[in-house]
């Protein structure tokens, strides 16, 4: 919904993000999988081979240079957290890290927060509206 708005770079270190997120809790469900090849679609970019080895959050966040890709970032991020129904404390210090690398305080945190909720609730029902047809 959003990413279309990233320069190039952006675009590809917030799949890095993503792949880390979805398997921050060990490992990648259908949802998960999903949402990733949507991002992909709507960014018009392959998806990647996530190497978890030579992942580095610090460089990935270090091409969000504007404070609305930043938000965006973190927009997303939240959406990908929430579509499984968990929020796990890999997902927390993730976005403890961000947070702190951007200057995000707390009630940002959490508008993002209540919107990744509200989007991924509403895009299942769209999903099994499809599917279901």
């Amino acid at each position: 919904m959003l990413l279309m708005q990233l320069e190039t770079p952006e675009k590809f270190s917030f799949l890095h993000i993503a792949h880390h997120v979805a398997k921050s809790d060990g490992k990648m469900g259908n949802r998960e999988k999903r949402k990733i090849e949507d991002y992909c679609t709507e960014m018009g970019i392959d998806n990647i081979i996530f190497d978890d080895e030579n992942y580095s959050i610090d460089k990935c966040l270090s091409k969000f240079k504007t404070q609305k890709s930043q938000k965006i970032l973190l927009l997303e991020i939240m959406l990908l957290i929430h579509v499984d129904d968990t929020f796990n404390n890999s997902e927390h210090k993730l976005l403890e890290i961000i947070s702190k690398k951007f200057n995000f305080n707390e009630m940002q945190v959490k508008y993002a927060s209540t919107w990744g909720k509200a989007v991924s609730a509403l895009r299942e029902q769209a999903l099994l509206i499809i599917d279901n047809s």
